[in-house]
């Protein structure tokens, strides 16, 4: 990776993290604690809405920003009106995807009258949070294509949580209702948005002007047809990741409050990844433009073992610690202990497969990563059927582990079979032989009778095992070179 690239990392890393401890905050000990278990279920429902609203409306342009937006890449010309196309056509379908919406209340009303019937009182509170939601991720995806990804990363996991932070407060004091709450929350994704506009403006970049250049550089067929199948692809994996608190709300939205409470304390895994995967999607589209296959081999295999390396340390520091973070929420919640193990499970795998959807999702084959997708998209929604009503919020854990696990695997060894290419090497082995070390010492700490206490020094145990083998066994040699590197730095 460059060194744009890696400063680009490094501080999309950072930021995510500060976000992470935030929103740990959020989700631990101020949702569980001062909303009711429905009211979080529904406020974590609305965001999901909005985001499958947001994706089929977006009509695959913030992929084919990243394909093609190297084709268009001119400042002097203010990139030949691509921008403009790249807003105005997801704005299109942002109005018929609208009047479906309102057309299928009925259908909605059906569903969730009978046991989540406070979703209806805020039915119509989507429209605005899928249409902020829509023009944030287009912008994202621009800024992305420019090599800027750490405003958006600012606004998004910090800014838009620590604002949350203070609604909450709000809401604890008694100073909002419910329903303010969430209508001030529709107003901070609205900052977020207006923030990335501002960086926009302040970059000379946010040109809005049509030019007709836009339809020619790239043969405006061809930009939507790959629009179209990314389209496609894009609501398979909306679906993938909806579908389970979809169907959970439809039994309970206290059901869902617990479950999105144990799958955001698996977040905090795929951290490293989605800083990565920021910086990785426009420099993989560059190495097809250059057709510099071993670059994007070398670059498969690096992300890959920093995910797992970052990856497999926070897993075993959450698993060794589940017990104590569920002592922090009101005792209904450790329902979701399991939930965490499968989702965590599903996460790890994502990691250890590193790149492949990047590289599929920019090559000429990406029409097969939409079979993947439709593929996977119909497994979820089957194994959710399934296995919700047989074992409730364990039961989407276990299905969502399953379609991750599948989609991975059949995109490993396609990538593999068709291009020669796939992420592991020995240290793959190593990393996870470490990770397993560590967590059996820490299962010989007895509890240290303390809370904070124990949490402190089962985590530094854990660290101080999983870094010391790390580097002593010079699993990865660049990781080494960079920790003396500081060293010396600091003497």
């Amino acid at each position: 990776m460059s060194k744009h690239l890696q400063r680009e990392g490094i501080w999309n890393t950072v930021i995510s993290y500060a976000g992470i401890a935030i929103g740990y905050v959020n989700t631990i000990l101020l949702f569980p604690n001062f909303l009711e278990e429905e009211e979080v279920g529904l406020t974590r429902l609305l965001i999901q809405i909005s985001v499958m609203f947001a994706q089929f409306s977006a009509l695959g342009f913030v992929n084919m920003s990243v394909r093609y937006f190297p084709y268009f890449r001119d400042k002097s010309k203010e990139h030949h009106g691509f921008l403009f196309l790249m807003l105005a056509i997801p704005v299109l379908g942002f109005g018929a995807i609208s009047v479906l919406f309102l057309l299928f209340k009925p259908v909605v009303i059906d569903y969730y009258i009978e046991n989540s019937p406070l979703l209806l009182d805020y039915y119509y509170f989507v429209i605005p949070l899928a249409f902020f939601t829509l023009l944030f991720n287009l912008l994202t995806a621009y800024l992305r294509s420019l090599f800027k990804t750490i405003i958006s990363s600012f606004a998004q996991d910090f800014l838009l949580r620590i604002l949350t932070t203070a609604l909450i407060g709000l809401y604890a004091l008694g100073w909002i209702e419910f329903r303010q709450f969430v209508l001030l929350y529709i107003v901070i994704n609205a900052v977020i948005t207006l923030s990335l506009v501002v960086y926009a403006l302040w970059l000379k970049q946010l040109f809005l002007k049509p030019r007709l250049a836009a339809l020619s550089i790239v043969p405006l067929r061809e930009m939507l047809y790959f629009g179209f199948f990314t389209f496609l692809g894009n609501i398979s994996v909306t679906i993938i990741t909806t579908v389970d608190q979809i169907m959970i709300s439809s039994y309970s939205l206290g059901d869902n409050g617990i479950y999105t409470t144990a799958f955001f304390i698996t977040s905090a895994i795929m951290v490293p990844a989605r800083s990565i995967f920021k910086i990785a999607f426009p420099q993989v589209a560059e190495y097809w433009k250059d057709k510099d296959m071993a670059g994007m081999e070398r670059l498969y295999k690096q992300i890959t073992l920093i995910n797992l390396i970052v990856g497999l340390l926070l897993f075993i520091g959450i698993w060794a610690n589940i017990d104590n973070l569920f002592s922090f929420m009101p005792e209904t919640y450790r329902a979701g202990k399991y939930v965490v193990l499968f989702l965590s499970m599903a996460r790890i795998i994502d990691l250890a497969t590193g790149i492949n959807g990047i590289i599929l999702a920019t090559s000429e084959k990406y029409r097969w990563d939409l079979l993947f997708n439709v593929v996977l998209a119909g497994l979820t929604i089957w194994t959710n059927y399934v296995f919700i009503p047989l074992y409730g919020i364990n039961g989407a854990a276990m299905a969502s582990m399953i379609s991750y696990v599948t989609i991975n695997l059949l995109r490993l060894f396609f990538v593999q079979w068709l291009y020669k290419m796939q992420p592991f090497a020995w240290n793959s082995l190593g990393v996870t032989a470490i990770a397993a070390v560590a967590l059996g010492v820490s299962y010989l700490v007895p509890y240290l009778g303390n809370l904070y206490l124990d949490i402190l020094v089962r985590s530094l145990l854990i660290t101080a095992i999983y870094m010391g083998l790390m580097l002593s066994l010079r699993v990865y040699p660049d990781m080494n070179q960079w920790m003396f590197a500081q060293w010396r730095r600091l003497k």
